[in-house]
């Protein structure tokens, strides 16, 4: 790392890594036995990955990706790249994960941007929370002196949505949107509240603050509650506050089940108490509908892929089941005979799927097929880019945490303005009318995938 203090990486430098081998053919060859090839297999989707990344660029703003991807995709990307350099040693994108990630986290290091006010969701911001947690457990290199760091942005986070904890209706819970104004205000996520659980549950690993473990648990025991999660683990989608969280959008995505996972295996390491361990079993299990039996253990995308449904969103969603997945055989040792088999078989169909486009190094959606179907996109690349580097997990060390290895340092108290921001009685009218549009569309698309 070479960003430190006042001196930053030239544009041209900046430019440079991130083109790097962009146009050599190549394709993707990996054997997940073999820690090299996998290094390898993951470059190649990495500098692939890479190509869709403008933020880099002179005029544009450090840390965003172009249409049709969203703000908080980018935020999904750093966490790649953080991870990536963590698995593969290689700091090419080191510079430019630096850069966007101070650049959206702001003065108050909260990752709540002006001009994303009109998308920003809990679950997005949660989302460049997630990368910023895992550059302090990872130690990746710190920000500058006069920055604030990783730790610090993690809890600013954190520091934000405890307060929008909701017990006004459905019990609590944290609502989809953060502002009243945009379409899904009143729609309460399992992703929200997850994405809370899971930076509770690390920061309570990371700083032993038991007020973090509290919340920790007040999180999921109110998606155990409210019935966003069944007595099987099933983790459904989320409901309308209009109707007290009643009618149930049972939708399963894989990242769900990846965003308790590793919170609750975070908590068992924590605590030792036998229930974590049980309810991590009891995710794991309930994940196998997302493992395809022929090829046997492949990961897909149950709600969408099979009927070529797959939004933009969507798309990447496997790869943070795989991130997860990995990570959560650390916090857990007696996971891994469960998850690697799964991480390995794959990643090496994910590898399969990658020989698509000019460069030969483009992956697919559809890891079951073992071989490109003919499509491209930013968040399938990354998902690729996830399973593959996941199966070097055997090769590091396990997240640092303030008192065995942490260098991000004690945090600040920020205190965001977005937190000033009066809720008014026409505001939930507002928002009422578009989650009511929200949840008509949102049925029409995917309303079928209903569990039986």
């Amino acid at each position: 790392m070479r960003w430190f203090g006042s001196s930053q990486p030239s544009w041209g430098r900046i430019m440079t890594v991130a083109l790097a081998g962009a146009s050599t053919v190549r394709a993707v060859q990996l054997d997940v036995e073999d820690a090299d090839s996998i290094k390898s297999a993951a470059k190649e989707v990495a500098k692939n990955m890479m190509t869709y990344y403008t933020g880099y660029k002179p005029g544009d703003n450090p840390g965003n990706l172009p249409d049709p991807y969203y703000w908080w995709e980018a935020g999904a990307m750093f966490n790649s790249l953080i991870d990536y350099w963590y698995y593969t040693g290689d700091d090419t994108w080191n510079d430019i994960t630096m850069q966007g990630m101070l650049w959206q986290a702001g003065d108050t290091g909260a990752f709540m941007p002006n001009n994303q006010s009109k998308t920003e969701g809990n679950d997005d911001q949660a989302f460049w929370g997630f990368a910023a947690m895992s550059a302090a457990e990872r130690n990746f290199p710190n920000p500058p002196s006069d920055k604030m760091g990783w730790l610090a942005m993690a809890q600013a986070v954190f520091n934000t949505q405890a307060p929008r904890w909701d017990d006004s209706t459905c019990g609590g819970g944290l609502r989809w949107q953060i502002f009243t104004w945009n379409n899904g205000y009143t729609y309460k996520n399992t992703i929200s509240t997850g994405g809370f659980f899971n930076l509770a549950a690390r920061l309570a690993k990371y700083t032993g603050n038991s007020t973090y473990q509290e919340w920790a648990e007040r999180a999921w025991d109110w998606t155990e509650g409210v019935g966003f999660m069944d007595s099987d683990y099933h983790f459904w989608d989320g409901a309308s506050d209009l109707t007290n969280c009643t009618e149930i959008n049972q939708i399963e995505w894989t990242y769900n089940n990846g965003v308790y996972l590793l919170g609750a295996a975070n908590m068992w390491n924590v605590t030792s108490d036998p229930k974590w361990k049980e309810r991590v079993q009891k995710i794991i299990e309930s994940s196998s509908i997302f493992f395809s039996d022929s090829p046997k253990n492949v990961m897909f995308e149950r709600a969408c892929e099979t009927v070529n449904t797959c939004m933009v969103d969507q798309r990447s969603f496997k790869g943070y089941l795989s991130r997860w997945m990995a990570a959560t055989t650390q916090m857990a040792p007696f996971t891994f005979d469960l998850l690697m088999p799964k991480l390995k078989a794959s990643a090496s169909a994910a590898a399969k799927a990658c020989n698509g486009g000019t460069d030969g190094t483009t992956c697919g959606l559809k890891w079951t097929e073992e071989k490109w179907d003919d499509t491209k996109d930013f968040g399938q690349q990354m998902a690729a880019l996830e399973v593959i580097q996941s199966n070097l997990i055997t090769k590091v060390a396990a997240p640092v945490t303030s008192e065995d290895g942490g260098t991000s340092g004690k945090p600040p108290e920020p205190k965001p303005s977005a937190l000033s921001y009066t809720i008014t009685t026409a505001d939930r009218a507002g928002a009422g009318i578009l989650t009511a549009m929200m949840m008509v569309t949102l049925g029409g698309s995917a309303g079928w995938l209903i569990w039986d």
